[in-house]
């Protein structure tokens, strides 16, 4: 499937999820400048200014253009629908095609917009696209044990929990366990 034929934008009440574009260089440059310190183990600090430039953006528009024509990988940016604000982001990655037809969703939401539902309704979207406009049968979610807040997420979509996969991602220099969370078509 050569996903460039596809809508790869979803509307929800409040969000548009939807590929960056050329023209939110300045959106993306200030939402990863403008960050609380870390939350978590799985929160990002601000970038450094050295990080955030034009170029950078452009490599990253390609690589992720790229992923798309490929079918691998669609990152798509979480704009607040009232004023285009970049909140974070949501993909379907590492997706498997065959008998599998399979992605697994991943989402972060910038810590100054914590708490207000955007990560739960920016997955919907996301679930939406890959249900009914990639065709996938199934998404799954690996989450920390210790990231409360991603589990409830994962519950509030209607992601039935599978178990824990052990040592399944290494991050920060450790093998981490993760709960295995997933929905199927069917399901949603």
């Amino acid at each position: 499937m050569k996903s460039i034929d596809l809508p790869l934008y979803k509307k929800t009440k409040r969000l548009v999820i939807r590929p960056l574009e050329d023209y939110d260089y300045e959106n993306w440059a200030q939402a990863y400048s403008s960050l609380l310190p870390p939350q978590n183990e799985w929160d990002e600090t601000n970038w450094d200014e050295s990080e955030l430039t034009k170029k950078k953006f452009k490599d990253l528009l390609k690589e992720q253009h790229k992923q798309r024509q490929s079918d691998e990988f669609y990152s798509f940016g979480i704009f607040r629908k009232d004023d285009g604000v970049l909140l974070g982001r949501v993909t379907l990655m590492d997706i498997s095609r065959g008998i599998f037809q399979n992605a697994y969703l991943g989402y972060q939401i910038f810590n100054v917009y914590w708490g207000n539902g955007y990560a739960q309704e920016a997955c919907k979207a996301a679930m939406q696209l890959a249900f009914k406009n990639l065709k996938l049968h199934r998404i799954e979610a690996g989450i920390s044990l210790n990231n409360k807040k991603s589990i409830k997420t994962a519950k509030a979509l209607g992601l039935r929990k599978e178990g824990v996969s052990k040592r399944r991602l290494h991050v920060n220099g450790k093998w981490t366990d993760m709960e295995i969370w997933a929905l199927t078509k069917e399901e949603f």
